[in-house]
């Protein structure tokens, strides 16, 4: 199995509930070399009972007993996933800084200044308005950042829709989708294919729930050659989810390689 690179523990991410140890389990249990591991990290996060950040020293001493104890099984990448606001980029890229992390990505759980998995107001909004700012604020994220190895999950705003039919497509932003693609291609950063998302839209029943296959083909038509997969693991039983499908779709549009980053540099697995 090729590398899982977003994975979260209840021990530094407030909304995930397995162990490092049953992580492990998992993963050895697929066959898997190694897996990245990347707790959740928001700054001024909107208050919500739950705090979103954690002491990063204390996550690197931990990570190197992990290391320890499970370096005979499976190779572990310390890693983050910083939640996006406009008014925290800068703070982003200098938080990244603090510990040698092997991959850090970005994500945007927000809308609006507000969790849509909590607040769905922004579902009253027409698709095509919804996705057209949602996918203008992953652009200005790639834009604004420059510590960051990976744009997590793309797709994330149609996560939870109740809206069956809602798809994020090319054809509703293109603009937006081109100029996220231009800042991850100009960065040399690598989009997720998260299988997370596949899984959801499977299980809540949704009309389709693989990528657009114009947003893949637009991403290698710009010149995106990394590509990596994450199953945003937060539970036990959820590691390496549609990952096999996932990898054959993304194999139909000519990808031959998936990435995943050790010390922010970028190693190549083939599909």
């Amino acid at each position: 199995m090729i590398t899982d690179g977003h994975n979260h523990t209840k021990h530094f991410s407030v909304d995930a509930g397995q162990t490092i140890d049953e992580l492990v389990a998992q993963a050895t249990s697929h066959g898997c070399k190694r897996i990245g591991i990347t707790e959740h990290y928001e700054i001024d996060y909107p208050p919500d009972g739950l705090n979103w950040m954690f002491d990063i020293n204390e996550y690197n001493e931990t990570f190197k007993t992990w290391r320890d104890k499970f370096g005979s099984q499976i190779e572990l990448l310390m890693g983050i996933e910083f939640g996006y606001q406009t008014h925290v980029a800068e703070e982003i890229d200098k938080t990244a800084e603090t510990v040698p992390f092997d991959v850090v990505l970005l994500s945007n759980h927000l809308f609006r200044g507000k969790d849509f998995y909590v607040d769905r107001e922004c579902y009253d909004l027409p698709k095509k308005d919804l996705h057209r700012e949602y996918i203008g604020i992953m652009a200005e994220m790639c834009e604004k950042c420059n510590n960051y190895d990976v744009a997590a999950h793309y797709d994330y705003i149609n996560r939870y829709s109740p809206n069956k039919d809602s798809y994020v497509l090319y054809e509703d932003c293109p603009r937006e989708f081109d100029r996220f693609f231009e800042a991850l291609i100009s960065k040399e950063k690598a989009l997720e294919i998260n299988t997370k998302s596949i899984q959801k839209h499977k299980e809540g029943g949704f009309k389709r729930h693989l990528p657009d296959p114009e947003v893949i083909r637009r991403y290698k038509d710009m010149g995106g050659k990394l590509i990596c997969f994450g199953s945003d693991s937060h539970f036990p039983g959820t590691f390496g989810v549609c990952f096999d499908e996932a990898i054959e779709y993304i194999k139909s549009f000519g990808f031959k390689e998936a990435v995943y980053f050790k010390q922010h540099k970028p190693y190549i697995e083939p599909l």
